[in-house]
């Protein structure tokens, strides 16, 4: 092993404590298959969301941390239950009466509402693709729908229904009374209406490979081949049957799903092989503190971050604490976007150790860009909303003077990032804003503050100025300094928290800011402007 793998190792990033789990299965013997695979998985039964997003990023992050400490080579398979049964309307869709009418088909039989593929599960396969492409992982796209039909899975298949008693005695125990008498791990689809039945098998020919149920609205006998897809496997053998005939060596899941993968292991186990390594991540939650659905569009979608912050921020949020729920929500991109930023500034003064710990050494695979942001995300919205900012030139008008040189042709980063600010102050920032006037000794304070930024050279430091603004609360005696910052914030920027007022000073512009005090301390309400 390489030093730096040992050095990678040796961090505390959770991505090289899953690659390692990858590195001792195969200590003694490489892969027979030649290569070790990674799957994700994807229900395609409503539109991707973040979550989806998610599951593959974090995927990828260890298989990029296990291709340092190994030669091995690497897959990565994007896998879609395309096959899967619709089994109820998704409340986000258009056109729901054409699912409606589809019900209980299979996803890539059901008509798509937006009109734009052959089927609603290809329609979300599509997208699905189109995000993961976006963000430039490298993976497999497989359709559960084309392995059943092709013939990839009969063996296996065949391998299910030969060891069907087992197999039905692992699910058994874990369901009702009433679903138990009932249960079969085969879903017939019928061949009069094209659904995915989930009836009970009354007769097994293993010489034949085929599966008998009475059809329930006839109560006709009918065989059908548990081959060809012509049945598809209830969705927790079905795991297992995907992870024995594809040979899937890591997939992680949901914290919601740790009985789903016990469960499955043991039934791969049954087949024959043994389960693939794995990490149970914790859920994403939505402003409500409900786990995020695709069914329900609840959430943000990729495109909502994504109009008000960068890919990477994106991938921040999903890197760290994949253990702990979060909500998913849009006051979380603030400060994901500066987050990402200090993590990139911090990286070429860090040890490798730390390096290796750092997310956005995984979030670029190991090549981060040379990038230092001299404004942060959150010092861009406190000057959007005290200049009421509604396009990027408002702005740039303050930053050219702030930081030397910056303009938008010579940093691009900069400008896209006062572009995202422009337009989250707009939808966020602004609507939530309610300012008030000062109180009296607030009043004496601020009138202090006037006084002493009049005294000011040009030029001072942002560093000098918050002394000033931090002695000016001694001075007058709050009882708590922080009671002080906070009448700055309510009173010039109408919210409860805010910058460094130092920095934004020297930002904003001091003979601007004396202005701005002098107008609140003249009584005028700053949120009618």
């Amino acid at each position: 092993m390489s030093s730096d793998a040992e050095i990678a190792l040796s961090s505390n990033s959770w991505a090289f404590a899953e690659a390692k789990k990858l590195a001792d299965r195969f200590a003694k013997e490489a892969p027979k298959k030649g290569y070790v695979l990674f799957e994700t998985g994807y229900g395609p039964s409503g539109l991707p969301h973040l979550g989806t997003f998610g599951e593959v990023a974090r995927t990828s992050w260890v298989r990029h941390a296990f291709s340092l400490i190994s030669d091995i080579p690497t897959r990565l398979i994007a896998f879609s239950d395309d096959m899967d049964g619709l089994r109820k309307v998704p409340d986000n869709v258009p056109n729901p009466e054409i699912l409606e009418a589809a019900l209980d088909k299979p996803l890539t039989q059901v008509p798509d509402p937006f009109g734009t593929h052959n089927s609603f599960g290809e329609h979300n396969n599509a997208r699905l693709q189109a995000f993961l492409d976006q963000f430039g992982f490298d993976y497999e796209f497989r359709s559960s729908t084309e392995c059943y039909k092709s013939g990839e899975f009969d063996e296996t298949l065949k391998l299910v229904l030969e060891k069907y008693d087992q197999v039905i005695n692992v699910i058994l125990p874990t369901l009702g009374p009433e679903r138990r008498a009932t249960y079969s791990p085969f879903l017939p689809i019928c061949p009069r209406t094209g659904k995915v039945l989930q009836v009970p098998i009354i007769e097994r020919d293993l010489e034949a490979a085929t599966v008998t149920y009475n059809d329930p609205d006839t109560g006709e006998a009918v065989t059908v081949p548990v081959t060809g897809g012509h049945c598809k496997l209830q969705w927790k053998v079905d795991w297992a049957m995907r992870w024995h005939a594809l040979e899937v060596d890591y997939e992680m899941a949901g914290k919601d799903l740790i009985d789903s993968v016990t469960l499955s292991s043991k039934i791969v186990r049954i087949l024959g092989k043994k389960p693939p390594e794995g990490f149970n991540y914790e859920l994403f939650l939505d402003q409500e503190g409900k786990k995020i659905s695709k069914s329900k569009g609840n959430g943000i979608t990729i495109e909502e971050w994504l109009t008000y912050a960068s890919p990477e921020s994106l991938s921040l949020y999903m890197y760290q604490n994949p253990k702990k729920a979060k909500r998913l929500h849009f006051d979380v991109i603030p400060k994901a976007v500066d987050e990402y930023f200090t993590f990139v500034e911090k990286f070429k003064d860090q040890e490798a150790k730390q390096q290796f710990a750092n997310p956005a050494w995984h979030i670029h695979g190991g090549n981060l860009p040379e990038q230092k942001m001299p404004i942060s995300f959150g010092m861009l919205l406190n000057l959007a909303a005290v200049v009421n900012a509604d396009e990027p030139s408002v702005l740039w008008g303050f930053i050219t003077r702030y930081a030397d040189g910056a303009t938008p042709e010579n940093n691009p980063a900069l400008d896209q990032l006062v572009g995202y600010a422009v337009a989250y102050y707009r939808d966020f920032v602004k609507p939530a804003k309610q300012y008030r006037l000062p109180t009296d000794q607030e009043k004496a304070a601020m009138q202090d503050l006037v006084a002493r930024l009049k005294e000011l050279e040009a030029g001072a430091e942002a560093s000098d100025i918050q002394n000033i603004v931090f002695q000016i609360g001694k001075d007058h005696e709050f009882e708590n300094l922080r009671d002080w910052f906070k009448a700055l914030y309510e009173t010039l920027l109408g919210q409860s928290q805010g910058p460094r007022m130092g920095s934004f000073i020297a930002l904003y512009g001091v003979k601007e800011t004396i202005s701005l005090v002098e107008r609140v301390l003249n009584g005028e309400d700053l949120g009618a402007s």
